[in-house]
């Protein structure tokens, strides 16, 4: 009888730890898989709202070039993921009126499920490896009012990779800088003074860029209208800046910036 208060004690504390333990294997960037890591979800994710963070599920090229799967290449695609998405999410609740959904959506380009969702974030693009079909889908989603947001890739190599398939998905629009006067930069924030928004990896041994990707560059891909159907943010990391936006480490100044383009894309999305 003696040893029964010791005995729950015991077995409260193996419970907490393993409950942690299984917190920190979660929170490890870039490791999340929906199949092997399944949330909880909140009471509304099913709901039915104007707009859902929707990210791109792609099959990763890896260093060869050659197309690595859905899991290949440190799962590229679901980098940051699900904390990133289900953060900014509480952001866009906060800074706008539209209607949003708690949890995000994994869209892939195997289906035509793409075509329910306006707005589509592409992470980690410098690693992806899309086959002909999925070009082709992206470039039609695109074309019928579609819009993506390319974000977290770096320096010289991301960018050919990141190239090499959209120049498959628009072979006659050309990549180029968005202007400051742009409405994207506008329709809701002022953003004429932009900076280098860095994950916190950089961050960590007191650098803002990563690889050869010195400057941080927004640029774009218009319609024949000159609306934009893909917006780059090249040599930054939106996505790691909403992930650590709780984190009293990270730099106030690098997430607001994060969140300010985000949400503005989004707004320009839903309006133009």
């Amino acid at each position: 009888m003696g040893n029964r208060p010791l005995l729950a004690a015991c077995l409260i504390l193996v419970s907490l730890l393993g409950t942690l333990y299984a917190f920190q294997q979660f929170g490890r960037r870039g490791m999340f898989r929906e199949e092997e890591s399944p949330l909880l979800q909140p009471a509304d994710a099913g709901e039915k709202t104007e707009w859902a963070f929707a990210r791109l599920r792609y099959p990763s090229s890896g260093r060869s070039g050659r197309g690595g799967g859905y899991f290949g290449y440190r799962s590229s695609w679901a980098t940051d993921a699900p904390k990133a998405d289900r953060q900014f999410v509480q952001g866009v609740r906060r800074l706008t009126r539209l209607h949003t959904r708690s949890v995000e959506q994994v869209v892939d380009l195997d289906s035509d499920e793409i075509f329910n969702w306006p707005w589509i974030y592409a992470v980690e693009v410098g690693h992806w490896g899309l086959t002909d079909a999925h070009c082709a889908k992206l470039r039609e989603y695109l074309l019928r009012g579609g819009f993506l947001m390319a974000d977290d890739f770096h320096g010289t190599y991301e960018w050919e990779v990141f190239m090499a398939g959209m120049r498959r998905v628009f072979p006659d629009r050309p990549v180029v800088e968005i202007e400051n006067s742009d409405a994207i930069f506008h329709v809701l924030y002022d953003l004429d003074q932009r900076f280098q928004v860095p994950g916190i990896g950089p961050l960590s041994w007191g650098s803002t860029y990563e690889q050869d990707g010195v400057e941080p560059r927004w640029r774009g891909i218009y319609d024949d209208k000159g609306h934009i159907l893909v917006a780059i943010c090249h040599n930054m990391d939106l996505g790691d800046a909403w992930e650590w936006a709780d984190h009293p480490r990270y730099p106030e100044r690098y997430a607001s910036l994060a969140y300010r383009i985000g949400v503005n894309y989004i707004i320009y999305a839903m309006t133009h």
